[in-house]
């Protein structure tokens, strides 16, 4: 059969080359085309099967040109032509550019969503046998979903010659989509029907249920069982999918909580204007990217590597500010320390809002954070994926800092018994600057990361401070751990409540289940030892 094939494909390119040959193609074309002139539908699906089984060398550029709304005709002249930008007009049937003055009668052919599909079909079959195997998938898929009768033959002798694996899957799969389409025998249609279920995905499931019920019992049954296959394995995948939706959410809460932990353990200090040191490292990077797209484009996928480092110091040192010359005033006051952040909150947002404008600022994606893969049923986006890399990495970072620097075991002494440790001479003066500099620079990292995929502008923090503060108390006031365990439970939750209860809804469930839990567990999961003496 391989053999058979090979050689009408030869037959063909042999008669191609014909003596003759151009001449009846050019007929061929001419005929096809004076279907548009009719300006009816049918002719038109007419003329569009067969301007695409021409072998034309300008079927393409008719299609295309129909497809674009290029395509006119003249009823008086029974000629069709082509208007490229300019106004200038073309000769569907010879490519020769019309001189003179065009026809007065000329009007656009019309076309619908059912031609619209045939168009899509027919420029599929016609790249079926393209250069590119990336052209060659595309055109198959084009033809899975469109399912023309009038690709097939086009769709068999691609798959004679195909070598690439993957496109090859793709052209069979589309061809068995035609198969159950259309008529043919109960034993093709049994093959195709398990190629169909073997894909499995959402197109495959639509293709299957619309299918006439008047086929065979026994294609009908295993039509029947296919779907069943296809639902049971695109509901685990869906499971999948939210499963990295929620890992992803806690990621981002991670990041915007993370700094807040660092601060609310080992100060006891209810910051609500951690949101805006968030917000701060989003600036910091628009700034950043600004000033290289202005000066040295060739740089900007190295933006978010400098942006980082200068969104810590940055927020950091307004963290470090804040601290001196503020919240050291407002020690064992939580009530007033509250207000005086939540007013510094929005002060600091009218300041950015007063610099920069109340509009969204544009924050680019680097080459190497745009596009996405499919893996299995799920699609991962490669920003999403290098946040979460980026929070581990910020972790693991922190938890290095704590457990092998000076600084993090004074800040564990800190933690633990502030008086035991200012009587052993560490200057909790300091570790509470320092301390409260550190969460709020990690915060600005957080606020490279969300730029990616959030909005940046003057209020982006304040969508993400409120579940900062629910990490941080679900997982344990201070500790990292609770707070790497509390993100990605919250965010995991919260993906896998919101298809049944909506986004709203699912918060609120989500903060009525937290509410719970800490009357059980008034110190959250993972509670730190020591405070609680102290208090």
């Amino acid at each position: 059969m391989r053999f058979c094939r090979a050689c009408l494909v030869a037959l063909i390119v042999a008669l191609c080359f014909a003596p003759g040959w151009e001449t009846a193609r050019a007929a061929s074309v001419a005929d096809a085309i004076a279907h548009f002139t009719a300006d009816d539908f049918s002719e038109t699906l007419t003329g569009i099967k067969a301007i695409a089984s021409s072998g034309d060398p300008r079927a393409e550029t008719i299609l295309r040109a129909l497809q674009d709304g290029q395509l006119q005709f003249s009823a008086e002249r029974k000629a069709v032509y082509i208007k490229d930008n300019s106004g200038k007009l073309t000769d569907a049937a010879t490519g020769q550019p019309i001189s003179g003055d065009a026809p007065a009668d000329t009007d656009n052919v019309r076309i619908n969503n059912r031609l619209r599909g045939a168009i899509d079909a027919a420029l599929g079959g016609l790249t079926l046998l393209a250069k590119s195997p990336a052209t060659r998938y595309d055109a198959a898929q084009a033809v899975f979903k469109s399912r023309q009768a009038s690709a097939l033959p086009t769709l068999v002798a691609a798959i004679a010659n195909e070598q690439d694996p993957k496109v090859k899957h793709a052209m069979q799969e589309a061809r068995a989509a035609i198969i159950l389409s259309g008529a043919a025998s109960d034993q093709d249609k049994l093959a195709a029907v398990e190629i169909i279920r073997q894909r499995g995905d959402q197109d495959s499931l639509g293709l299957l249920a619309s299918l006439p019920t008047n086929m065979s019992a026994t294609v009908m049954k295993r039509v029947t069982a296919a779907i069943n296959t296809i639902k049971n394995r695109l509901a685990l995948w869906e499971a999948v999918q939210n499963a990295w939706y929620g890992i992803s959410l806690g990621s981002v809460l991670l990041l915007a909580a993370i700094g807040l932990a660092i601060t609310f353990g080992v100060m006891g200090v209810i910051n609500m204007a951690h949101g805006e040191m968030v917000m701060l490292g989003a600036y910091v990077t628009f700034v950043v990217q600004d000033i290289i797209r202005a000066n040295d484009p060739a740089l900007f996928d190295y933006s978010l590597a400098i942006a980082i480092p200068a969104s810590f110091l940055v927020a950091g040192g307004v963290g470090i500010l804040i601290e001196r010359c503020i919240i050291r005033f407002l020690y064992g006051r939580p009530l007033e320390t509250l207000l005086a952040t939540w007013g510094l909150s929005l002060i600091l947002q009218q300041a950015v809002r007063t610099a920069f404008g109340p509009n969204n600022r544009e924050v680019g994606n680097p080459s190497w954070m745009s596009g996405a893969v499919d893996v299995g049923g799920i699609t991962i986006t490669y920003n999403r994926l290098w946040i979460i890399c980026f929070a581990i990495a910020v972790f693991i970072a922190l938890l290095a800092l704590l457990r092998f620097t000076r600084f993090g075991l004074e800040m564990r002494a800190v933690t633990q018994n502030r008086s035991m440790a200012a009587s052993m001479g560490i200057r909790t003066s300091r570790v509470d600057a320092l301390t409260f500099g550190l969460g709020s620079g990690v915060a600005g990292m957080a606020g490279v990361a969300l730029s990616q995929i959030d909005n940046v502008s003057p209020n982006l923090g304040q969508g993400y401070i409120i579940d900062s503060f629910m990490v941080v108390v679900f997982g344990g006031v201070g500790n990292l751990w609770g707070t790497l365990v509390g993100s990605f439970v919250l965010g995991i939750a919260n993906k896998f409540l919101e298809p049944y209860a909506g986004a709203v809804l699912g918060k609120i469930a989500i903060l009525v289940l937290i509410i719970l839990f800490i009357q059980k567990r008034p110190r959250g999961m993972f509670a730190l030892k020591g405070r609680a003496i102290e208090a």
